[in-house]
């Protein structure tokens, strides 16, 4: 029996949860459809491969609620991790994995007040007047 022929659908990430999404899309569209993440000219999102049609807007919205639901319960349950101390930032803020130390990063002056001179490489000089 030859397979129908798969059509292909993007949707934006925008408010959908990767996991919701995955545990519905079968429900919604049969055992065949697929989704993994995929760039569209450069807006992230998700690609859905199926034989039918792709979802309804009430679909996608259900899917919007069920993942707003998950994000506010993985919320609740990083604050009951440490009931004192509230959240500190939204889910979406950019967090800092790691800095550079300021050690060495500034050129020290001389005791006249200039910055030394680096010691001049002949070497580079050479492949530079070759170009």
């Amino acid at each position: 029996m030859a397979t129908p022929p798969l059509n292909r659908y993007w949707i934006p990430h925008l408010d959908i949860h990767k996991k919701i999404l995955t545990q519905e899309l079968q429900l919604y569209l049969g055992p065949d459809a697929t989704v993994r993440t995929y760039s569209r000219e450069g807006e992230d999102g998700f690609l859905i491969t199926t034989p039918g049609g792709c979802l309804t807007d009430e679909q996608i919205d259900d899917i919007c609620l069920k993942s707003k639901d998950m994000w506010e319960k993985q919320a609740a349950a990083r604050s009951q991790q440490n009931p004192d101390k509230p959240l500190k930032r939204p889910l979406h803020q950019p967090v800092l994995i790691s800095k550079g130390s300021g050690d060495g990063s500034q050129r020290r002056k001389d005791r006249r007040g200039h910055f030394p001179r680096r010691p001049y490489d002949d070497k580079r000089a050479n492949e530079s007047s070759r170009r």
